[in-house]
């Protein structure tokens, strides 16, 4: 009996499999060194290793002597040789095949087939520097996400396919096809970056940023999506999410937003060629438009044919963009847009009608996109390859919107000589639309425009707007075509992207390699705006701007590995260096806002004056040397310890301060190793790590430089920076712990992995503010501590698996909060944004004063109140004491109204499969969390909105129409509702019907349109006694104002909604074809599918038709802001999308 173990209450035999991780494709003939005195004579066994899915020789297949460090691995043809004890037993393991064990038994020569499994190749991961490693031995957690789950369900962008399946992760998208999407591991750490993780593609590295909006002209806001946009989600065979440093460390600098390792597909390496195709389609049908009302026309009061002796509404007044005009359908007549001429050229008053439909006749109904790809690989005994093209095309919802991407990948594998091996990775992108949309801000935005039409016009009118001379069909003044927006604002864009790498391995001996390997990213980036005359924002003969930029880094790493085992230890070591170079470069040439163009249509540089031409130049270069070092330790399979050291030295940081070093280390137990748990114990792993990762600034940070600052006349002038920029900054410095527990039990049927971490984030470089006196409005500094805590939840089973069904379900929970807990003195708090008179402001941490300083509050100044507790109006909004606006007003103070980050996420990923069918799904639900909408404030400012109209409180019957003691009763009676709330709603209404109470207010001419805000008005004596002046609850002298004037445009508490949704992520129903049916084709892996995705099941909100996940917005500046939804209007959609895949 073995000893092995410790006993818990008995010693039982050990039962433990040795895995040898192998991604190297080169054959090694020598096996480790040494035997075992066992008692028994030694032999030599012999054998050929093969796949029972094609008979193919298996390459690298690990042979260990059970019980011992002795092992070998087979060689090119499958072939092993290995030196054992007579009545030894052999445990053969490889990546994705069931581990067998046999018996020697005294036999020379010992055949093994080995038969795939999926389950094992989820317990290998890919972790830094590409290196493949048995989940079991690593001491921190990595999500992991393979091929076909990424694919089950076809995104345009492999981002969106994450949300809801890894823990800590928060995706967000601003739109559909093309858009960008924001990836967020475990919270914010940083003030200073966009918090996006870096992303290392086939070993590297790319950065994604989330500021890539831009476009020239007036409210012309257009996203063009990041850089991980490029990349083809079907060309990827799997994703590793590094999510904390422990894990990334090794990726230096740009690691602490953590690390998303993407391997692309290569050669399965089972001889003779290949070829893959997967065809697929999608079709996005809207399911649900902005809740735009479509009840009373546009005009700013609500008049009835009854209110004019000839029964005749004054014409519509063109700047009257509000929908409070008349009501529709009720047989009232007006002079309209476009209205009928009569023999005198008089415009004829037609019957005021509604067209419900109007947003949903300019959205593009008919939004599909395509997507085809072909491989080809191939595989003999000196060279494996793979190579794969594929087209994306996309037709979006905004008519005239484009997005199209071309992917070409090659992966190659050759065995130059004995030893040395040649590796090749290659994916070029072309991406491009002839048309993206302006969808970020008011403006050039057709989508707000189609969302502004009046319900009384038919925007089907509007399609043919060309009038000639530059002019354009239109409601009236300031107003603008959405058709014409869509077409005649054409924003163009090209990106082409290189991303490769090629590697020399060269294995010196069997258990040392040194690996060189030079790596590129590089891009091009053209985007052109061409506006035609007709746009009121640009009205001298249109626009033109262009903007070219370029982008490479390179990568030089060189890597020397060591990998041995004896008695009861394993080790693998290794150490290298990295040299980083990156430049950047754009140039820009725009007609000034405004300015226009000498001759319409006609888009170059030279038909820009020089006056008004804006011209824009800049560059950068950026450098960091490394050197690093890890080990990985093992003992006994029992307990495994990481550990690693790096040091950068980075040009954007001063000489004194520009190296810094970080280790890490981690450690994993392997729990049921080390006791006797009995066999329906797979797997209890305790695990723990603490890291340090380092930061540093972007390049030009140190010195301050002149900029062009445009010209005055024909005077050429230069500005300076708005920061005084600081030489002796430090870089950030991010400190993480993590501790967890993995379990799996009745053959992997039940599993569970739990995780808690922390992260202390110190040196935060910031700009805080100065005194005017000094020249510049603020200084970078190191300044602020962030501090992270969160905890990771995943909990599988299988409940059913038999011949010929399956199920499995997995959840995952996520819950994580951020705190700023110092400031450096002088500086009370960091502001983000100013939206909707709400600010997202980081307070430092400070509970004497009631500040909890989470990153991501929302704060703004709530309603004015009377605040003296003696008074019986105590609590009452007090408005303004000069008695010209009867409407709420606001403190001078800003206090917390919510914060934009979800309490909790959680996902729920099931699937059921009937031998061919499988059904599988993918739910994603936010809890908590708030949001701003600028969508809703200006459709609700212009009572465009229906939702404000049904939010309007319509007193009860009797009570509407003039002031009434009853009716003050009746509000006080429900103070709650109408007084004390903080999400204020007037009373009254556009109509009888809604209460609406009769004025003459703004145009003289009475109507019953009237609504109060209920309060009082008053003031305070020398002593702070309130004293009463008038109230305004009902009663006489009471205040009614237009319904039109309703919205309370300073109270910014009206502008926050709650986030919370529940969204069917992915649904899908796949059927497999039979192999032997497959086989009648001449096809191999047949695969059929239908989905859908993205389906929004439910949120606090829905009426609104606004999606809360797009509440990441952009700023006039072209920055990304989160926690605020501007004008992304688009639809929510029910994509159904069919695939078709197949081999032959």
């Amino acid at each position: 009996m073995e000893t092995n173990k410790w006993p818990i209450h008995t010693f039982l035999n050990r039962h433990v499999i040795l895995s040898l991780v192998i991604l190297l494709f080169f054959s090694v003939e020598n096996g480790f060194a040494g035997t075992t005195d066992t008692g028994q004579g030694p032999i030599t066994v012999t054998g050929k290793i093969t796949s029972g899915s094609d008979s193919m020789p298996l390459i690298g297949v690990s042979i260990v002597v059970k019980g011992t460090a002795v092992g070998t691995v087979s060689d090119v043809e499958g072939d092993y040789k290995i030196n054992v004890p007579s009545n030894a037993t052999l445990v053969f393991s490889y990546i994705g095949y069931v581990t067998r064990e046999i018996a020697v038994a005294g036999r020379a020569n010992i055949n093994i087939v080995m038969e795939e499994s999926a389950e094992t190749l989820r317990e290998v991961v890919v972790t830094a520097l590409g290196i493949s490693r048995e989940e079991k031995s690593l001491g921190y957690s990595v999500g992991k996400l393979g091929s076909e789950e990424i694919a089950k369900v076809v995104h345009e962008n492999v981002l969106t396919s994450m949300a809801g399946k890894v823990t800590g992760v928060t995706i967000n998208s601003t739109g559909g096809a093309g858009s960008t999407v924001s990836m967020i591991i475990r919270g914010a750490t940083s003030m200073s970056t966009d918090n996006q993780p870096l992303f290392v593609i086939d070993g590297v590295p790319m950065g994604s940023s989330v500021n890539n909006v831009g476009g020239f002209g007036n409210g012309n806001l257009v996203d063009y999506g990041n850089a991980i946009s490029d990349i083809d989600p079907e060309s990827i065979e799997s994703v590793s999410i590094l999510k904390g440093p422990s894990a990334a460390a090794l990726y230096g600098t740009r690691a602490g937003n953590g690390v998303v390792l993407i391997t692309t597909k290569k050669s399965d390496r089972r001889g003779g060629m290949k070829v893959e195709v997967v065809s697929n389609t999608v079709f996005d049908i809207p399911s649900r438009y902005l809740d735009v009302q479509n009840r009373f026309g546009f005009g700013s009061r609500s008049y009835t044919g009854s209110t004019f002796p000839d029964g005749i509404i004054p014409a519509f007044n063109p700047s009257e963009q509000a929908g409070a005009g008349p009501e529709l359908n009720k047989g009232y007549w007006q002079v309209q847009p476009f209205a009928p001429l009569d023999a005198n050229g008089v415009p004829i008053p037609t019957e005021l009608v509604s067209y419900p439909d109007n947003y949903k006749h300019f959205i593009n109904s008919s939004a599909i996109t395509t997507t085809n790809s072909v491989a080809i690989s191939s595989s003999n005994d000196k060279l494996n390859y793979r190579l794969g093209v594929s087209n994306m095309t996309n037709k979006g919802l905004v008519p005239n919107s484009d997005l199209n991407r071309n992917n070409l990948t090659l992966a190659a594998v050759s065995e130059v000589m004995k030893g040395l091996t040649v590796t090749t990775d290659i994916n070029y992108t072309q991406n491009w639309a002839d048309n993206r949309p302006a969808t970020q801000e008011r403006g050039a935005n057709p989508l707000q425009w189609a969302a502004w039409t009046p319900p009384n016009v038919d925007i089907r009118k509007l399609k043919d707007y060309a009038l000639g001379g530059g002019e354009v069909l239109n409601i009236g003044k300031g107003w603008e075509n959405p058709y014409f927006l869509a077409y005649g604002v054409n924003n163009s864009f090209k990106r082409n992207r290189l991303i490769g790498n090629v590697s020399l391995t060269w294995e010196i001996i069997p258990q040392l390699s040194v690996m060189g390997r030079y790596a590129l990213n590089r891009s091009d980036d053209v985007k052109e705006t061409k506006m035609d005359p007709g746009y009121s924002k640009e009205p001298n003969n249109g626009a033109y701007g262009i903007v070219t930029s370029e982008s490479t880094e390179t990568n030089a790493d060189m890597l020397a590995t060591y990998k041995n085992r004896w008695n009861d230890f394993s080790l693998t070591a290794s150490a290298g260096g990295n040299l980083l170079y990156s430049t950047w470069a754009s140039v820009s040439n725009s007609s000034k806002p405004g300015s226009g163009l000498i001759i319409p249509y006609l888009y170059t540089i030279q038909n820009i004056e020089n006056t008004s031409l804006s011209y824009f130049n800049a560059r950068y270069e950026r450098a960091i040397n490394s050197l690093y070092a890890m080990a990985n330790l093992g003992w006994r399979d029992m307990a495994y310890l990481d550990l690693t050291a790096r040091n950068d030295w980075a040009s954007t940081l001063p000489a004194q301060n520009r190296s810094y070093f970080y280790p890490s280390a981690s450690l994993s137990l392997l729990l049921n190793n080390m006791f006797d748990m009995g066999r329906d114990v797979n797997l209890l792993k305790i695990r723990g790590g603490i890291a340090q990762v380092g930061n540093d600034t972007s390049p030009y940070s140190l010195y301050a430089t002149y900029h062009d600052a445009g010209q005055w006349g024909d005077a050429i002038r230069l500005g300076k920076p708005g920061d005084l920029l600081n030489p002796t900054l430090l870089p950030e410095e991010l400190k993480s712990y993590e501790v967890g527990m993995d379990l799996k039990m009745f053959n992997n049927r039940l599993r569970f992995e739990g995780t808690w971490y922390r992260a202390d984030n110190r040196n935060q470089i910031l700009s805080v503010p100065l005194a005017g006196s000094t020249g510049f409005g603020s200084i970078k500094v190191n300044s602020g501590l962030l501090q992270s805590k969160g905890m990771e939840l995943m909990l599988g089973f299988t409940p059913i698996e038999t011949k010929d069904w399956r199920w499995d379900l997995n959840v995952n929970f996520t819950k994580n909060k951020t705190w700023l807990l110092q400031l450096s003195e002088g500086t009370d708090f960091v502001q983000f944004w100013n939206e909707a008179r709400v600010r997202n402001i980081a307070y430092a941490k400070d509970e004497s004063l009631g500040r909890d300083g989470l990153i991501g509050n929302l704060y703004t100044r709530k309603i004015l109140r009377v605040t003296d507790k003696n008074s019986k109006y105590y609590g009452y909004p007090l408005l303004p004491e000069n008695d010209e606006d009867a409407e709420w007003q606001s403190e001078d103070d800003y206090s917390k109204a919510g914060n934009y980050n979800p309490d909790f996420i959680m996902g729920l990923q099931t699937s059921v499969t009937y031998k061919n069918f499988t059904l599988s799904m993918t739910f994603d639900w936010r809890s908590g969390g708030q949001y701003v909408s600028q969508t809703w404030r200006y459709l609700t400012e212009g009572v465009v909105s229906n939702t404000w109209l049904n939010q309007l409180v319509t007193p009860p019957d009797g009570l509407g129409g003039s002031p009434s003691q009853a009716l003050r009763d009746w509000v006080v009676a429900n103070a709650d509702r109408l007084i004390y709330t903080n999400n204020p709603r007037p009373v009254g209404g556009p109509t009888p019907d809604f209460g609406g109470f009769y004025n003459t207010f703004f145009t003289g001419v009475g109507a019953y349109d009237g609504t109060f805000a209920p309060g009082v008005y008053g003031r305070y004596d020398d002593n702070g006694n309130f004293i009463l002046i008038r109230e305004n609850l009902g009663n006489e002298g009471t205040e009614f104002r237009p319904y039109v004037m309703s919205y309370p445009w300073d109270i910014g508490e009206v502008n926050i909604f709650d986030a919370d949704y529940v969204k069917l992520r992915e649904i899908a129903l796949n059927y497999s074809v039979p192999d032997k049916a497959a086989r009648k084709l001449r096809m191999r892996d047949l695969n059929i599918s239908v989905y859908s995705r993205n389906i929004m099941l439910w949120t606090k909100n829905a009426g609104m038709g606004i999606d809360p996940e797009r509440a990441y917005q952009s700023d006039s500046g072209g920055g990304f802001k989160q926690g605020v939804e501007r004008f992304n209007a688009e639809p929510w959609v029910v994509p159904v999308g069919f695939k078709l895949s197949f081999t032959f």
